[in-house]
């Protein structure tokens, strides 16, 4: 039993595995937060535009 946990421990394959997962994460999360702000640009934007269609 001792031999299979030391040889978990030292097998690094499902580490790489983990990280990428994490960085995948995190790139997702950046995502998610500049879209968001974009949009939140954006729709003020549009806001502004509509409320000056009528002075022109």
């Amino acid at each position: 039993m001792k031999a299979i946990i030391k040889r978990f421990l030292k097998e690094e394959n499902g580490v790489t595995a983990v990280e990428y997962g994490l960085i995948a994460g995190l790139v997702a999360v950046a995502l998610v937060t500049a879209v968001g702000s974009l949009t939140t640009g954006i729709s003020g934007a549009f806001t502004y535009i509509a409320s000056q269609l009528p002075k022109a």
